[in-house]
């Protein structure tokens, strides 16, 4: 028996996409890469509040749109990982490369689950050739494919 669990919350930040359109996005990524048990919570948060995370936990400065983390599973348990996603980030990264704010929201729902399997990218431009960027647009793709028409 397959068991997908995802909550999405809101820490005081609002969304265009309803949570449950997100949490169906992250099992639809989930399933795509074989993944037969997870608990995964998706927390939207604020800028600072991402910039916060970012700072304590990976020793970065400023804020970022998603941060993953994935905690080590024991041999055959479910797939364990809390993401963390700033929709105002998300916001502006959309505007600038020329897509809408939902679809936006959605990569970065996809981006942090691929995280969370263990898929990693390099830093800058390089990222965007890197095989999880690839796997990651391919799974976007199909999820916006499959979710249009549906209230979001």
């Amino acid at each position: 028996m397959n068991s997908l669990v995802v909550a999405v919350s809101k820490e005081g930040v609002t969304s265009p996409v309803a949570g449950v359109r997100l949490a169906d996005a992250a099992r639809a990524v989930l399933r795509a890469e074989k993944v037969r048990h997870a608990l995964i919570s998706i927390t939207l948060v604020s800028t600072p509040r991402i910039a916060a995370i970012n700072a304590k936990h990976l020793q970065h400065r400023g804020p970022t749109d998603v941060i993953s983390f994935g905690f080590v599973r024991a041999r055959g348990g479910p797939v364990v990982a809390d993401i963390y996603i700033a929709p105002s980030v998300a916001r502006e990264n959309a505007r600038r490369h020329g897509v809408g704010f939902r679809e936006e929201l959605f990569r970065l729902v996809v981006h942090g689950v691929l995280h969370a399997l263990g898929h990693d990218h390099p830093d800058g431009d390089a990222r965007f050739k890197s095989t999880m960027w690839r796997r990651q647009e391919a799974l976007l793709k199909r999820l916006l494919r499959t979710t249009a028409g549906r209230a979001t």
